[in-house]
């Protein structure tokens, strides 16, 4: 039973590890993602300016889903479980 259950775990493992280098070379490093990036990154910013550390375990979300819109009238504070539910 051991024997089945140390076979068992060593192919979930194999099965869930993640490629990181070919994610990157296959798209965060795309010229694309990476000006979303930098949009998500400047709505941090921008939001962190205004509101300060109240933003701790909080996303920074964009209502049209579009990073590279970063009017103060597009973005707000949700948090994490919202923000990421949040169909597509």
């Amino acid at each position: 039973m051991l024997k089945l259950v140390k076979v068992y775990w060593k192919r979930m493992v194999n099965t869930m590890s993640r490629d990181y280098k070919k994610e990157y070379a296959n798209y965060h490093s795309k010229p694309e993602q990476k000006k979303n990036r930098a949009g998500r990154n400047g709505a941090r910013r921008m939001m962190k300016q205004k509101y300060g550390n109240s933003l701790l375990g909080r996303d920074v979300d964009h209502k049209d889903r579009n990073p590279r819109n970063n009017n103060m009238s597009n973005l707000r504070i949700q948090s994490k479980s919202v923000n990421r539910s949040r169909n597509k």
